[in-house]
């Protein structure tokens, strides 16, 4: 791909019907407790991108193996035979696969080292060596709190830890399918708001597919037995509602009507509720038993606190250019500790496009102006770069920087959003 992408102007509704890749968030979840069950598990329709292959490099590296056939993973399983090793681990800029992967073979034992791209040492992870630290591991990150993090472990010799849930629900997601994997009785607190709740029940939801349960007290603590254990499962992952916000921003920034495959009100993941927020704009929204229309309508701006849904506060960002009135995102402050600082990195692109920006430490607040093309930098994160795309439908003159850092999640975006606006209008 280029390093620069044009966005096609329609200023037109734009109707049609796509079905987004497999989630993300599902794929690492389902790799991590198929590696721990024993035995082969097929998991259908994974994500293919740059950040599920870092878990599968990662896993093999390990010692598990974990191949492609065709649109599935096979994962042969199995933990409790891998040797003591020590091995050091490139993660990209996947923050799913650093958290995750740390945890498990922390739970196995050995010596590891975890690092990453300049970003990546940008990115927090001392609060999951402190609770790892706490199950009895040694565990080292840089001076500033981030990566690179060294491991070295004979497994958990503790059975308890706390962790802040804060900043990101991926440390305490780690330590949750880590728990059951050391086959132990582990006892995990959390301090502070959690924030994310919906990914953690993500995590849970995944977990118990492979068989292993966790006792949830409130989301303040969460136990694994001695009885609790991954076995191998087909499991099928489901489209990834993230991605699906795209398409559906489509809808309401045009005025068409486009329907997501794949994705019901009932899904896996939180971040469907999305659409409640276009809903609350002035969209329609209907919800079938496998699929998710939005139309879009008269719009207008919105006060919402997305902590739980905070990866499509770039989406709802951009919608905020097309509405009356301002729209107020708030309680999302972890944002910027992502791939970049998504709330002042996001707020200099709005501001581009013609919007006035008051940018807060936990949020933004968006007043459309008159609007404008421009080129917009995208900082490696595909989400901006996703997002914006989405504006140049109705923006004449949007290009958007680096398009390839789509390949973190969603490689065939721009095609797939081509391929929507050449459908036949319904």
């Amino acid at each position: 791909m280029n390093s620069q992408y044009r966005v096609p102007y329609l200023g037109r509704p734009l109707s049609g019907v796509v079905r987004p890749p497999g989630s993300k968030s599902i794929t690492n979840r389902a790799l991590i407790c198929a590696a721990a069950a024993d035995g082969e598990s097929r998991l259908l329709r994974a994500l293919k991108s740059e950040d599920t292959q870092m878990m599968i490099d990662g896993l093999n590296q390990l010692g598990v193996s974990v191949v492609w056939q065709g649109d599935d993973l096979v994962v042969r399983g199995g933990i409790a035979s891998l040797p003591m090793q020590s091995v050091e681990v490139f993660v990209g800029n996947s923050g799913t696969t650093i958290r995750f992967l740390s945890a498990l073979a922390a739970a196995i034992g050995g010596s590891y080292k975890f690092d990453g791209i300049k970003r990546m040492r940008m990115r927090p992870i001392e609060d999951l060596a402190d609770a790892l630290r706490q199950l009895g591991v040694k565990a080292a990150c840089g001076s500033n709190g981030c990566p690179p993090l060294e491991l070295a472990s004979n497994g958990f010799s503790s059975k308890q830890c706390s962790v802040r849930g804060n900043l990101s629900s991926q440390y305490l997601s780690g330590l949750l399918m880590a728990s059951v994997a050391s086959g132990d009785e582990v006892r995990i607190s959390v301090v502070g708001e959690l924030v994310s709740k919906p990914y953690v029940d993500i995590t849970l939801g995944v977990m118990r597919a492979f068989g292993a349960t966790v006792i949830n007290k409130g989301y303040r603590q969460f136990e694994s037995s001695e009885d609790s254990s991954y076995v191998a499962a087909r499991y099928v992952i489901e489209p990834d509602a993230s991605a699906a916000s795209y398409f559906f921003a489509v809808a309401a920034v045009t005025g068409g009507s486009v329907t997501v495959r794949g994705l019901s009100k009932d899904a896996k993941q939180g971040d469907v509720a999305f659409c409640d927020c276009l809903a609350e704009m002035g969209c329609t929204v209907i919800y079938d038993q496998d699929a998710i229309t939005v139309i879009g309508g008269k719009l207008n701006g919105i006060d919402v606190d997305m902590n739980a849904i905070s990866d499509t506060v770039p989406t709802l960002a951009v919608v905020a250019l097309f509405a009356k009135g301002p729209t107020n995102i708030r309680n999302v402050e972890h944002v910027r500790h992502k791939e970049t600082d998504r709330i002042s990195d996001l707020s200099s692109e709005l501001v581009k496009l013609g919007a006035t920006v008051e940018e807060r430490q936990d949020g933004l607040t968006i007043i459309p102006g008159e609007l404008c093309g421009a080129t917009i930098d995208t900082y490696n994160d595909h989400r901006i770069a996703m997002s914006f795309a989405v504006a140049g439908l109705m923006i004449n003159g949007v290009v958007i920087n680096d398009p390839v850092c789509c390949e973190k999640t969603y490689p065939e975006f721009f095609s797939d959003l081509e391929k929507l606006i050449n459908q036949e209008q319904v």
